[in-house]
């Protein structure tokens, strides 16, 4: 029986460890293989993954001997927690972990759409110097929506502030006497009002059956003409073809994905826009995030095998 099963890259001195005190396989290319998976999971005590496992009834009826399934990461929408603790079945993330990290790509691509950093480099790499061309617009005084404002919005907020933006949020589990707000001077408005208002819209919303696709071409004609998007939440939070839409119609001045509806994504006519910068869901990916999530992770993993409780516990 293995003690612990690694199905996607997760690296670091923390997972070193764990490999040389138990017995751990590490595959990072196992999620890919379905049939393979379900064999090797029937003899195994511990699961770590990142977001591509798919941890479902499925699978977690193929483990027998399962304890643990341990998420490198934030979000859970890969794993049916429900299923896994009806099963008793310890599932456990790292909510806090890469919280700032995500919130400090978000302030990143903020300054690069609206100061066309990305067109910038690529024109004087080719020999440009188009000094007029690339004239962009500071964010001071301007209004920063939120879709969604808990760690990570909260986080992102707090940097634009800083900034001298004003700050905006919709988000339907907070008050408008939330102290996240207060702190910020930020106003709690109805989504519509959000996109009618903000000059750049960011999505910080998890992925829920209520919350997939809501945003939508409908959504996106609201937004001012001279406003931004960005997502750096989840991909399927978007209907993309409705975002397509609305950039090719100029509804929007432009966008920021580091998250995608399919991952890894297809070809799409959002690769030909220079008003669009699409990065491959790095926004966790910083060596001091990394460093938490991987020793969070193996840190509930020993504890669970151990008899201990976990610390970083989902409760569905």
């Amino acid at each position: 029986m293995n003690d612990v099963l690694v199905t996607e890259n997760i690296q670091g001195a923390a997972m070193n460890r764990l490999i040389k005190d138990l017995d751990v396989e590490f595959d990072e290319y196992l999620w890919q293989n379905r049939d393979l998976l379900k064999q090797k999971i029937q003899k195994t005590q511990a699961l770590i993954v990142r977001n591509q496992t798919q941890v479902n009834q499925e699978l977690i009826d193929a483990a027998p001997h399962l304890k643990i399934v341990a998420r490198a990461g934030a979000g859970l929408d890969n794993v049916d927690t429900q299923y896994a603790h009806e099963k008793g079945i310890v599932v456990c993330f790292t909510p806090d972990a890469n919280s700032l990290s995500v919130a400090e790509l978000t302030i990143g691509l903020m300054l690069s759409l609206l100061r066309k950093i990305p067109e910038a480099r690529q024109d004087t790499l080719t020999g440009g110097w188009n000094r007029l061309k690339f004239t962009g617009s500071e964010l001071y005084g301007k209004t920063f929506g939120l879709i969604g404002m808990g760690r990570i919005g909260t986080l992102t907020a707090t940097r634009a502030h800083a900034f001298g933006m004003k700050i905006i949020a919709a988000d339907p589990y907070l008050s408008a006497d939330a102290p996240q707000l207060e702190q910020l001077n930020g106003q709690l408005v109805p989504l519509d009002a959000l996109l009618s208002q903000a000059d750049v819209v960011s999505c910080h919303s998890p992925l829920t059956s209520n919350t997939r696709k809501m945003l939508t071409y409908q959504h996106f004609c609201k937004m001012k003409p001279d406003a931004f998007f960005i997502n750096t939440s989840r991909g399927e939070v978007v209907d993309e073809h409705g975002l397509t839409q609305a950039l090719l119609e100029h509804k929007l001045a432009g966008a920021a994905l580091d998250v995608r509806e399919t991952e890894p994504p297809l070809q799409s006519p959002l690769n030909q826009m220079e008003n669009v910068i699409l990065t491959p869901h790095i926004a966790a990916f910083t060596l001091e995030a990394q460093n938490r999530v991987v020793e969070s992770v193996c840190q509930d993993v020993r504890l669970v095998l151990s008899g201990h409780k976990a610390i970083n516990v989902f409760e569905p």
